[in-house]
């Protein structure tokens, strides 16, 4: 069998890294990442709150758009009450059927990262001209409701064709989430200079973990309480980023809220020595670092 590499990036053992601090001198940066999805009609790819690539149904359907309905609405009021700072990952095709979370998002001043159009299709499965017009249109979609265009991308379904980050820089996106392969950031080869990968967790991120491999919101709960004490720990020797991951129509639903609302509570009991931010507030204070400083 032929071993494949890729030309995006070298090795780097942790340790062998330079060493730095995150504003105000904190070592854990802490990001929370919430996913505003929509899915095409009886059509398409979408998630399922029972099996893994089930047909499509209206049940599936509907379980979906509780999130955009109701789930991301309990969602904001708890970021509110907790003064915490948001990043969301857009289907553009969303923000026209969605105003009022358009809305919710410019009042609150969080960020907005590019998702593609849909959650119904993946881009790894796209030719080039299909997938470089798929990125400009989430591109100019978002930047008619927002007045900006995005600077992170998150592909759906997290994945990436061969040409993803070339064309992703092409278009001017200076960040993406869809490398999960560090709890630092680190910069990545493209055609036209580098672009920054910033950490997503797809361990601390309620759609896999508590819809396929079925972890009660409770388990979910601890994951994200041993995950945190840990990197805590771990961060006196290496600055790192705690990353949780969240979709309205899994997260949203109360039980799991509950859970959630617990451990962001205890996250914060530390707040005082935790850089509370976004993606795009990591990549742009990565960009100020000296030359190397990052792998």
């Amino acid at each position: 069998m032929e071993i494949r590499q890729h030309d995006r990036y070298e090795f780097s053992a942790l340790p062998d890294r330079p060493t730095y601090t995150w504003p105000g001198g904190k070592r854990l940066a802490v990001s929370l990442c919430n996913n505003i999805e929509w899915f095409s009609f009886m059509s398409g790819l979408g998630s399922d709150h029972t099996l893994p690539g089930a047909a499509q149904t209206t049940r599936n359907y509907a379980w979906r758009d509780y999130g955009n309905r109701v789930g991301i609405w309990y969602l904001f009021d708890l970021l509110d009450e907790l003064g915490l700072p948001c990043s969301h990952n857009v289907n553009a095709a969303a923000l026209a059927h969605c105003p009022q979370i358009v809305a919710r998002i410019i009042s609150r001043g969080d960020e907005v990262i590019g998702h593609g159009l849909t959650n119904s299709e993946r881009q790894d499965i796209m030719d080039e001209a299909t997938e470089r017009a798929m990125i400009a249109a989430t591109s100019d979609t978002i930047a008619q409701h927002f007045g900006a265009r995005p600077k992170g991308w998150l592909g759906p379904y997290i994945v990436q064709s061969p040409a993803t980050l070339d064309l992703l820089k092409e278009a001017g996106y200076t960040y993406t989430l869809d490398w999960p392969a560090d709890d630092q950031p680190f910069w990545m080869r493209t055609k036209t200079g580098p672009i920054l990968s910033v950490p997503y967790s797809i361990e601390l991120n309620d759609s896999p973990a508590q819809v396929f491999r079925h972890h009660t919101g409770v388990d979910f709960e601890q994951m994200i309480v041993d995950h945190f004490d840990e990197m805590l720990l771990q961060s006196e020797k290496y600055p790192l980023v705690f990353n949780i991951v969240m979709h309205p129509f899994v997260i949203g639903q109360p039980f799991r809220l509950r859970a959630l609302r617990r451990a962001l509570d205890h996250i914060l009991a530390q707040r005082d020595d935790l850089w509370i931010t976004t993606p795009g507030g990591i990549a742009a204070y990565v960009a100020t670092l000296p030359e190397g400083t990052l792998p």
